[in-house]
């Protein structure tokens, strides 16, 4: 998983642009079947987002999900856009996500009517919870003195269809607000994104600006004055979260680090409590009466799964240094993008992507050859990548 990427997914152009104009230095990315994404950081952070469209529909937008997934190997994905809400309680402008989706198109047709079979699925718990202490905070909104009140952030359900929903008294229209009447709101791909996450085990967060009311006011005047605010801030609240998420990750991994260097000095410690007795032991260092061994002498990976936690580890202190002023922004950069490449690579247990991990490790190590702490913690990884030091 890279700790430090989220997938930021929208279905209209007006939606991605809303989130483009928070990244800084996007760079294209093709999927080798030409899905295009741009990869950069939200902007003031090294947060890193990776943006595609997916188009309108819940089929499309999970094909994409699941490819962006497969690509990147997100700390989360995020579906961001506008939505038709269903009730009073979200205002024009306001951003609901949803804590559950709905896919309402699941049913039975019987003699006495519809009944409804719908899916569901849940948003993680931990990014619920993130969400709303953000929403709490209430600092992610822009300064927009001009538009009125400050959008605020509605935490419900989220009902996923086929069709554009653009009426309140349409048969379609009366038989979802009675079967999924706690719904806030409506719309067209969130069913896809979750069903997506859910088969690949990628937590996913879908968020929308309220637009219109799906009551028949689409495409009006009104409606064309409200979605790009409503996608604003939708993107406004989506790239905080996305930063938060990242930190959250940067965190937990830094404190397994430091337990596991802990636990280290630890068991590379022996204590010899015979009296009288003799010992004789290769060691790192003496000091008292105890014995550290030398444990740094040759790569700890084992197999793919080890060189990848490795790699993984590895990104921690380049973040460190890169906060420190260690590394300049382009060099950190470009080390993230070899570090991913080395990464996806080592996940495969072949000879060809053992070589390209060795290959796209050297020249990591070039790059960040100024930083003698780093370049130290990177060659025995490239010995385990199946290198020569």
């Amino acid at each position: 998983m890279s700790k430090d990427l989220v997938v930021i997914l929208t279905a209209l152009n007006l939606e991605y642009q809303a989130v483009r104009k928070r990244m800084a230095g996007p760079q294209v990315h093709v999927h080798e079947r030409g899905t295009r994404f741009e990869v950069g950081t939200v902007r003031g952070t090294s947060c890193r987002v990776a943006l595609a469209l997916t188009n309108k529909g819940n089929h499309s937008a999970a094909v994409i999900a699941e490819r962006a997934i497969a690509e990147f190997s997100p700390a989360a994905v995020l579906f961001v856009g506008v939505a038709g809400a269903l009730w009073e309680t979200a205002r024009l402008g306001d951003v609901v996500m949803a804590t559950h989706v709905y896919a309402y198109h699941g049913g039975t047709s019987e003699d006495d009517g519809l009944k409804a079979r719908p899916r569901a699925w849940e948003a993680p718990h931990a990014i619920s919870q993130l969400a709303s202490h953000l929403a709490r905070v209430d600092d992610w909104a822009d300064d927009a003195p001009d538009q009125g009140d400050a959008p605020q952030v509605r935490f419900g359900a989220i009902a996923a269809g086929e069709v554009v929903q653009n009426s309140k008294i349409s048969a379609e229209a009366l038989w979802i607000r009675q079967h999924y009447n706690d719904a806030l709101a409506i719309e067209m791909e969130a069913a896809g994104v979750a069903q997506a996450g859910h088969l690949n085990g990628a937590p996913v967060a879908i968020i929308r600006g309220i637009s219109d009311r799906a009551d028949g006011t689409k495409n009006s005047s009104n409606d064309r004055s409200w979605q790009p605010r409503a996608a604003a801030n939708a993107a406004a609240f989506a790239t905080r979260l996305a930063v938060e998420l990242v930190g959250e990750e940067e965190r937990t991994v830094m404190s397994r680090a430091d337990k596991a260097r802990a636990a280290d000095r630890i068991e590379d410690r022996v204590s010899n409590t015979a009296h009288g007795s003799t010992v004789g032991i290769m060691a790192g260092s003496v000091k008292d009466s105890y014995v550290y061994l030398n444990t740094d002498t040759g790569p700890k990976p084992a197999g793919p799964k080890g060189l990848v936690a490795e790699l993984d580890d590895f990104r921690v202190h380049l973040r460190r240094h890169h906060a420190e002023d260690a590394l300049d922004d382009d060099t950190y950069r470009e080390a993230l993008a070899d570090l991913d490449l080395a990464r996806r690579a080592a996940e495969h247990d072949t000879p060809e992507s053992a070589k390209k991990a060795v290959m796209t490790l050297k020249r990591l190590r070039g790059l960040i050859a100024d930083c003698p702490a780093l370049a130290a913690k990177l060659a025995p990884l490239v010995v385990a990548a199946g290198g020569s030091a």
